[in-house]
């Protein structure tokens, strides 16, 4: 989408033909709503940005639910955008905090600029690219409180404002910026600003642990079982005696684990009833140890994340399965044992083994109408197989 693109959605008849196709699935569907919309006399373009539009829309479902029925997209600005639950957390924290004005820089297509809106705060939302920019405008039209600023962040007057959020742009196009100070801003810049401003700082989940101030609270964020960010909160934003957290958002609501540093690790042992995969946000975070001891459980190696417990555990922090049956890690051992189990259908999951998962399972000839999951790791340094059941 460009300029005029946005022109053309943005007039009467632009917006009236969005709403009226509403969301579009399949191939099919596109197909026949250009055909229709052609022989109604509209413009070729206005037909394409519409249909552009429609399928974002269904894609932003996924990030948005019902609320992306009346925003508008870029192809980049969706995929970076924050998903909503995420970003009303991030909300959430600026109102405890008890902020009235909030500078979002480099606010994207207005995602967290919107949650935070939506809690009557103030937000200044600025942006450096003039299409993202009027995108974003669109979204926060409805919320009085928010305005878009086109610019620099290195460049906004933060007079007025008590705190900010703050999203470094870690692409130059398609490409990926792997050095924190070519991002715009740098990540040096966005430290500096910590220290005189609460800040709440977006990076991407797998940063450098040692490019982490000291004096910040780093927030990892998981959301159904996968780890999609990570805030670095700083001033009155950072909650006192706490530097690692945790939160897994699911199906079962919001929960969160924390301490004041990395948790040491539990006590090694050997294989018991049940095994637990920490949450990817919990590893990110190096909170298994605080994970296995408040499970009753230990770690099955002190490199790697696995917890195993004699009592089922329930937690959020991680999948829990029963243990079937363990064997050594080979290939004619384990065909045996599947091929006895009747197993067709096997997932595998492997950690602290160099092993490609689909090409190991072409090598087990499966066959039958059982399914399983096949968990491939060390136990004391010996490579191991376990055979697991999920709770």
């Amino acid at each position: 989408m460009d300029v005029d693109d946005l022109r053309r959605l943005l007039s009467p008849e632009g917006l009236r033909l969005l709403d009226e196709v509403g969301e579009l699935q399949q191939s099919a569907d596109v197909v026949r709503t250009v055909s229709r919309l052609r022989a109604a006399g509209h413009d070729g373009g206005l037909v394409a940005a519409v249909l552009e539009q429609a399928r974002l829309r269904s894609r932003a479902r996924a990030k948005f639910g019902d609320f992306a029925d009346r925003m508008l997209f870029t192809p980049v600005g969706l995929e970076q955008a924050t998903r909503l639950r995420v970003a009303a957390l991030h909300a959430g924290r600026f109102a405890d905090a008890d902020i009235d004005v909030i500078a979002d820089l480099g606010c994207g297509i207005g995602a967290d600029a919107m949650a935070i809106a939506a809690l009557d705060l103030g937000v200044v939302a600025v942006e450096r690219d003039e299409l993202t920019a009027a995108v974003a405008a669109f979204n926060l039209a409805p919320f009085p409180s928010a305005r878009v600023e086109l610019g620099n962040a290195e460049d906004v007057d933060l007079a007025g404002v008590g705190a900010v959020w703050l999203d470094p742009a870690r692409r130059d196009g398609t490409t990926r910026l792997t050095d924190p100070s070519d991002w715009s801003p740098s990540l040096d810049w966005a430290f500096e600003l910590a220290d005189r401003l609460p800040t709440g700082i977006k990076l991407g989940p797998g940063i450098d642990r040692e490019l982490i101030p000291d004096t910040s609270e780093a927030q990892w964020i998981s959301v159904d079982r996968e780890v999609v960010e990570l805030v670095l909160w700083s001033g009155s934003l950072a909650r006192p005696g706490i530097r690692r957290a945790a939160v897994v958002l699911g199906g079962g609501g919001i929960s969160e684990l924390s301490a004041p540093a990395d948790s040491p690790d539990a006590d090694t042992g050997d294989l018991d009833e049940y095994l637990i995969e920490p949450d990817g946000a919990v590893i990110r975070a190096r909170l298994i140890g605080d994970l296995a001891r408040s499970l009753g459980g230990r770690m099955l190696d002190p490199t790697i994340a696995w917890i195993t417990a004699s009592e089922p555990p329930a937690t959020p922090f991680g999948q829990s399965f029963r243990v079937l049956e363990r064997m050594p890690l080979d290939v004619k051992t384990l065909k045996r044992a599947l091929a006895a189990r009747g197993i067709g259908t096997l997932e595998i999951k492997k950690r602290g083994v160099d092993i490609d998962p689909a090409a190991f399972r072409k090598k087990l000839s499966l066959a039958g109408d059982a399914s399983a999951t096949l968990v491939l790791t060390r136990i004391a340094g010996s490579r191991t197989a376990i055979l697991v059941e999920r709770l």
